[in-house]
């Protein structure tokens, strides 16, 4: 069943952040947890620390200072939808969080969006105002295991160290 659905969590960024990954809306155990990516099979914090070759961050606070440390920005593209459980492809009624404001009062060089419908989401809502293409990789979701086995899925996400291991 469908219901409406408002994004509650802050985008983590600092000044030091210089790239920006964007889901679609989190998940309702992600929104049970109070924080991106938490469902517990979701391959998200594996995935970007085993890429940086550091400990598994945990909980809420570890996973922030893990973003920050290694300058990754993350949020949602969505500030609200119309969505079934966490199947993206049952979004409706979409409401695209101001992620071109973010851009512009950040010092962001990238943007990354997890999976095919952020990815368009993404392109229709946000491009514009924000100025830029995303760079889009396979989502993390356990949903999409058949498609993206753990190193296909880390070697996708590989790209992302160009951005945040540069320039230091």
């Amino acid at each position: 069943m469908s219901e409406i659905v408002e994004h509650t969590f802050a985008p983590v960024y600092d000044e030091n952040s210089r790239i920006l990954i964007l889901g679609t809306m989190p998940s309702p155990k992600s929104r049970e947890y109070g924080f991106y990516y938490s469902h517990p099979q979701n391959r998200f914090w594996r995935i970007v620390s085993d890429l940086y070759g550091q400990k598994l961050p945990e909980s809420n606070s570890e996973k922030t200072n893990f973003l920050l440390r290694n300058r990754i920005a993350l949020w949602d593209v969505l500030k609200s939808c119309s969505i079934t459980g966490a199947d993206d492809s049952s979004i409706r009624n979409p409401v695209a969080n101001d992620v071109g404001g973010l851009l512009k009062r950040t010092n962001i060089q990238a943007v990354f969006t997890t999976g095919t419908k952020a990815a368009v989401l993404y392109h229709k809502f946000c491009e514009k105002d924000a100025g830029c293409r995303a760079f889009p990789l396979p989502s993390t979701s356990p949903a999409n295991c058949r498609n993206y086995n753990y190193e296909s899925l880390k070697e996708a996400y590989r790209m992302i160290l160009e951005y945040t291991q540069t320039n230091q």
